[in-house]
């Protein structure tokens, strides 16, 4: 790991937990010492997650590691299951139990007789990648064990994949979604993975009509619904006007069905509108070259930079915060930096430039320039509002008055 001067990215083992504490009906244990969890547990709560009496710890020792003994890990599951009554305990490992090669999942086979709840394994324990390969190898577990097999297809559902909480506004973005597809079709959806779903809903996401994919890191989830179920996938995070009229263009021709003609006919223009942008350049002067710089997950980088080239404003970093190990075929001029100190000396530079991205970014940056927040880490405030998105026709609006602002401030 190269040397950090801020935060570093999560890892696989993060992105895991985060995935699995929004799936309410469960609960997450991990196995091994009591410090991880407890340094972890700040981020989760930043994150606007609900944890209490979700998320627990078997409190190993030096002896249990030395030994390998896991009566600890055994004790709880019978505890935790006793006094609690979960529909499902996910058993992650840590760090420390993932270097001596504990056998979790064979310690769960066995144990399996001893609950009710149905125990699911995961012994990623960090060493695998950042949040983005944990957060897809969660997605894809979780639809490997929970959807039930016997279901009947419902008309007019879909589910949400690709949904992490570390995804910035990510419940006002679910919103927007939800919103758009009601107007636009009349859907409903079943669960979303993962952000405040259920088991019971996951256990029916073989019933969907469509699966949403709104991340890279859901799409092998979406390919094993469609082996397991038929069920087709559409792969697009709505960023923009067009983006979000392409958005629902392609979900209509997965449930055979047209959008709502005044819907798109109302996105449409506002589309339009985006050509009054070069007027109010042209009112302050003509001199501004608009330039911009992004940084965040690859769909909303990819997105929101679609969204700001529209805009008449050229990106000149489009900067993946994680790996692109997800990512079969990145699209053009998306970087990702292994060290801190690449993407630090690509920000400060700036000048008279539109930014957006993280906080730690934002701060690289002096006050000519205009800066938006759109992505984690965050280093003050608290996600609580969920009805102001990035995504959709919403979203796009925001975006629309921060590049206003930017005009006219530059």
């Amino acid at each position: 790991m190269s040397l950090v001067r801020y935060l570093p990215v999560p890892s696989d083992r993060m992105g895991i937990i985060w995935s699995l504490l929004n799936v309410q009906g469960s609960i997450v244990l991990e196995y091994g010492p009591a410090g991880t969890t407890h340094y972890s547990m700040g981020l989760y709560g930043g994150l606007g997650i609900r944890f209490q009496n979700r998320l627990f710890t078997t409190h190993m020792s030096e002896d249990d590691v030395v030994m390998g003994d896991v009566t600890r890990l055994e004790e709880s599951l019978i505890e935790l299951d006793k006094n609690y009554g979960p529909q499902v305990i996910f058993v992650v490992a840590s760090s420390v139990t993932a270097v001596i090669g504990t056998d979790i999942k064979g310690v769960c086979r066995y144990m399996q007789q001893e609950v009710k709840a149905k125990l699911v394994a995961f012994e990623q324990g960090g060493f695998l990648g950042d949040y983005s390969v944990g957060t897809s190898e969660a997605y894809k577990l979780l639809v490997r064990n929970l959807p039930k097999q016997d279901v009947s297809k419902h008309p007019l559902t879909y589910n949400i994949i690709g949904a992490s909480a570390w995804h910035y506004r990510i419940s006002s973005d679910i919103w927007e979604i939800d919103s758009l597809l009601k107007e636009s079709f009349g859907l409903s959806r079943i669960a979303c993975l993962c952000c405040n779903t259920s088991v019971d809903e996951i256990a029916e996401m073989g019933a969907a009509s469509v699966n949403i994919v709104i991340s890279c890191e859901g799409l092998a989830a979406a390919q094993l619904l469609q082996e397991q179920f038929g069920t087709p996938y559409v792969y697009a995070a709505p960023y923009g006007y067009q983006g979000t009229l392409r958005f629902l263009r392609q979900v209509g021709e997965a449930v055979g069905a047209a959008p709502d003609p005044m819907v798109m006919m109302r996105i449409n223009m506002k589309e339009k509108g985006l050509g009054m942008l070069g007027m109010l350049r042209m009112m302050r002067g003509g001199n501004l070259q608009p330039r911009a710089a992004v940084k965040g997950e690859y769909d909303t980088v990819v997105g929101v930079s679609s969204f700001l080239e529209e805009a008449g404003i050229a990106v000149e970093q489009k900067i993946c915060a994680h790996s692109l190990k997800n990512v079969a075929d990145p699209a053009e001029g998306v970087v990702h930096y292994e060290n801190e100190k690449d993407w630090l000396a690509q920000l400060r530079p700036l000048q008279r430039t539109l930014v957006m991205g993280d906080d730690i970014a934002l701060l690289q940056c002096d006050g000519s320039n205009t800066k938006l927040r759109i992505s984690a880490p965050f280093l003050e405030g608290a996600l609580i509002a969920s009805h102001l998105p990035f995504m959709g026709e919403r979203g796009a609006d925001f975006l629309l008055e921060i590049i206003q602002e930017y005009y006219q401030k530059a």
